[in-house]
């Protein structure tokens, strides 16, 4: 078990100064992705964006899955809602930005394998800066079964299920908003 902990610790820190040496628009911290079983087609990275001069998260993409997007979770009228966030998530100068489960985070869906716990999946965040200018970033994440202890949410966490994600897959985006929806409703 200890091993496993120092990997995970190595592999955040490998996270953050990733983001670090290549000059990147935002720090990223405390990045992780929900691990998968077979047939789940879909999953959450979380991870705390910092900019030094404001800008937006505007898209994100990897090759382990075929849909990415930037969501946020919120209730309307006691339900738990949950769809993409248009026009890009803001990121305030100087500002830390949580994406966490219960929140805004990063949707995986249509996963093209399994997320196995202990090994890193790759991410590239696409930030548009405040002079207009868009810039990537990628970031190897580690996937984990639930939030490190430096997470913020690591209890939400544990509660949060996105196996209903990408089922069907021929299901339109409108009844897959809703189906997760319903599946965060309790």
């Amino acid at each position: 078990m200890k091993l496993k902990s120092l990997m995970m610790a190595v592999a955040l820190a490998a996270t953050a100064l990733t983001a670090l040496a290549a000059g990147a628009p935002v720090e990223v911290d405390n990045a992780w992705a929900r691990a998968t079983v077979k047939g789940q087609m879909a999953t959450g990275a979380f991870m705390t964006l910092t900019s030094d001069h404001g800008g937006k998260l505007v898209g994100v993409s990897s090759p382990a899955a075929a849909v990415v997007q930037v969501h946020e979770m919120k209730m309307e009228g006691g339900v738990m809602k949950m769809g993409e966030v248009k026009g890009g998530l803001d990121l305030p100068a100087g500002k830390a930005v949580a994406l966490q489960p219960g929140g805004f985070h990063i949707m995986m869906m249509d996963l093209k394998a399994p997320l196995a716990a202990s090994t890193t999946v790759p991410l590239t965040l696409i930030v548009k800066d405040d002079q207009g200018i868009e810039s990537k970033v990628d970031v190897q994440v580690p996937v984990a079964v639930k939030a490190p202890k430096a997470t913020k949410g690591a209890a939400h966490a544990d509660s949060m299920n996105h196996a209903a994600h990408g089922k069907p897959a021929a299901m339109d985006r409108a009844a897959h908003g809703a189906q997760h929806g319903a599946s965060h409703a309790q």
